[in-house]
């Protein structure tokens, strides 16, 4: 039994990850930026008076700190940083412009970083010392065939290399952390025609965080815990 957070909770994958822990941990935080609209997750809140509602908005630095701060000091075991962001659907060549890919930038690649820091504290008084970051095949390089979608492919590869980096940091301190592909999943963003359910993509994304350790830190993986290249 765990206390788990988790970032962008307030539909699709994040919703599915609070449905699925509030069985097995004894304390889950969920956030999201508006309650008023996320009524999915307040229905939630009804049903497990436990769960525990937290507004956050990873694109201001003041919402960040005052996040930290209504924590109180609580210890994290498990953190996970589902928030995202696909930012423009037309960003090909020729019509990227950069005040679009600043935003998603923010979201995807530095927020998650800034929480960390601000959360560190919370993270060290835990049990669990896992650190997951939910990224895409998309930022993959290697992986990278069809081009285009240049701010999304480049955020979430910015967000690889970030935790790459949290892992070598923090791993001395007994730390595992790491970057997880949800698959292309039946949500808002990945479309009615995506191959697998929330459900599917959730359970597996939880065993691989089961199993994370020292061990496999650092990794890139597939919901499914095979690993993908960078």
């Amino acid at each position: 039994m765990a206390t788990v957070l988790v970032t962008g909770a307030n539909r699709g994958i994040g919703l599915e990850f609070v449905r699925q822990l509030l069985g097995s941990s004894d304390r889950v935080i969920a956030t999201c930026r508006n309650f008023a609209a996320a009524t999915d997750l307040q229905t939630l809140k009804f049903e497990n008076p436990g769960l525990e509602l937290l507004q956050l908005d990873v694109t201001s630095n003041e919402s960040i700190d005052q996040f930290a701060t209504s924590l109180q000091g609580a210890a994290i075991d498990i953190f996970i940083n589902n928030a995202g962001v696909y930012g423009p659907g037309d960003a090909h060549f020729g019509n990227v412009t950069g005040e679009s890919w600043a935003t998603v930038m923010r979201v995807n690649a530095i927020a998650p970083l800034l929480l960390t820091q601000v959360l560190i504290d919370n993270f060290s008084r835990g049990e669990g010392k896992k650190l997951v970051y939910i990224t895409s095949k998309m930022g993959s390089i290697k992986d990278n065939q069809g081009g285009g979608s240049y701010v999304y492919r480049s955020s979430k590869s910015a967000l690889n290399a970030v935790v790459k980096s949290i892992a070598v940091d923090l791993g001395r301190e007994g730390f595992s952390a790491a970057v997880l592909h949800p698959g292309w999943v039946q949500t808002d963003m990945g479309g009615a025609n995506a191959l697998i359910d929330t459900q599917t993509s959730v359970s597996g994304m939880l065993s691989v965080i089961d199993n994370l350790d020292t061990s496999n830190t650092g990794s890139f993986f597939n919901y499914d815990g095979t690993i993908i290249p960078w």
